[in-house]
């Protein structure tokens, strides 16, 4: 997940699972009931974002990219894939389970982002919903509520206020907790091979970093702000780049 100034903002789950770990189908039920109440309360206040240039490039990526994802899932269970694009200068992007997923307009248009560098975030948060991570992290969690977050940011949205919150974070939207470094680690290294093969020059991947870098000199970013240094992240894609580049097959 992406984030910059983002509370940590998560999810209220059933106080039947409370007492015990979620399973991948109760994850995701539960995902798929949460997500829809935040589409509804971004809708009413007027921040979810459909028509801009950047929500089609943005939905654009995500259907290239999705059948590629759908063929690396193995979790047991069909996801109903979903991505929705918010209006916010917030550098901010994050997956829940069973593939439901939000975009910040900030983060692409911010750091200017092509759509190679677009499909490296969108191969990082897909990893995160195919391998699980978010159950990992219920298992471990505390909860509070999400939709609070939303109605903040549709009124900051409405002053013209840089927003915060919408379920953002650097952390998983199941519980208060960032992803831990390996999940994380692993994010990139699933997402890179998924973006390459998805027709995405995986070679943007440690560029995507670099504007990362620079940015977050001056405005600390939490995208992957608790993640693994921007560094350490280049250094680790660069060296599984010769594994992405046999699997890369540019789109025509």
């Amino acid at each position: 997940m992406l984030k910059i100034k983002a509370k940590f903002i998560t999810a209220l789950f059933a106080s039947a699972l409370l007492a015990g770990c979620a399973s991948s189908l109760e994850m995701t039920q539960q995902a798929e009931e949460q997500y829809a109440q935040v589409l509804s309360e971004a809708r009413s206040k007027g921040v979810l974002d459909t028509s801009s240039p950047t929500a089609k490039r943005i939905h654009k990526v995500f259907h290239t990219m999705r059948p590629y994802a759908e063929k690396e899932n193995q979790t047991g269970l069909k996801f109903n894939w979903q991505i929705a694009v918010v209006k916010s200068k917030e550098l901010n992007a994050w997956a829940m389970a069973g593939g439901k997923m939000m975009f910040y307009t900030g983060l692409v248009d911010q750091l200017a982002l092509n759509d190679d560098e677009i499909a490296t975030v969108m191969g990082h948060e897909m990893a995160h919903a195919l391998k699980e991570h978010s159950k990992s992290s219920y298992n471990r969690g505390v909860f509070t509520n999400v939709l609070g977050a939303v109605a903040e940011l549709g009124a900051k949205v409405a002053l013209g206020v840089d927003t915060q919150g919408l379920a953002g974070g650097a952390v998983d939207l199941i519980t208060n907790k960032p992803f831990s470094r390996g999940a994380e680690t692993e994010a990139d290294e699933v997402g890179l091979i998924l973006m390459a093969k998805s027709g995405y020059n995986p070679q943007a991947a440690p560029k995507l970093w670099q504007k990362m870098q620079q940015q977050s000199s001056s405005s600390p970013i939490s995208l992957f702000s608790t993640h693994p240094s921007d560094a350490d992240r280049q250094e680790n894609l660069l060296r599984l780049m010769p594994e992405a580049m046999k699997v890369y097959n540019p789109r025509k």
